[in-house]
């Protein structure tokens, strides 16, 4: 009986915070080398990352891909643009949307699908401090009555 190993899914949590998401995208990423391994040992990091279009292509910046343990000396680098894989026609609408003043896309998470490493992104604005606030005293009044129903 062969046992399925849980591929690791890694959210950018932030991003939620910071950014009010209206549109998402799933599309791939072009990997090199042993980064693949990486990611899937959960070396990667996406706090810090955003998207952009360059070049009539999809591009992801400042995403950080520890290198892998058992890998050479001469791997790439771990910080390198990395080009993501999307359908033309999505990502002139991307563009149209981006275009708009304040609007970013920004990476929500990593995950394996079929075997194939999956990137969501995220398309929207970014917060005001009044926002975050408001979003944090919900969630802490959603948490309140939960607690307040378990206990009756």
């Amino acid at each position: 009986m062969k046992v399925k190993k849980r591929l690791p899914e890694i959210e950018n949590r932030k991003a939620y915070h910071e950014y009010e998401i209206f549109e998402k995208l799933e599309c791939g990423i072009e990997l090199r080398g042993n980064e693949v391994k990486s990611i899937v040992s959960g070396g990667v990091n996406i706090t810090s990352a955003w998207v952009a279009i360059q070049n009539g292509n999809l591009v992801i910046r400042n995403m950080h891909v520890t290198k892998y343990e058992c890998a050479n000396a001469f791997d790439v680098d771990e910080r390198r643009e990395r080009q993501l894989l999307a359908h033309k026609r999505e990502i002139r609408k991307l563009a149209g949307q981006v275009a708009e003043k304040g609007v970013t896309m920004v990476p929500l998470k990593i995950y394996f699908t079929n075997g194939k490493c999956k990137l969501l992104i995220g398309v929207g604005t970014g917060k005001h401090n009044y926002d975050k606030r408001a979003a944090l005293k919900k969630a802490q009044a959603t948490r309140e009555v939960a607690r307040e129903l378990k206990q009756h």
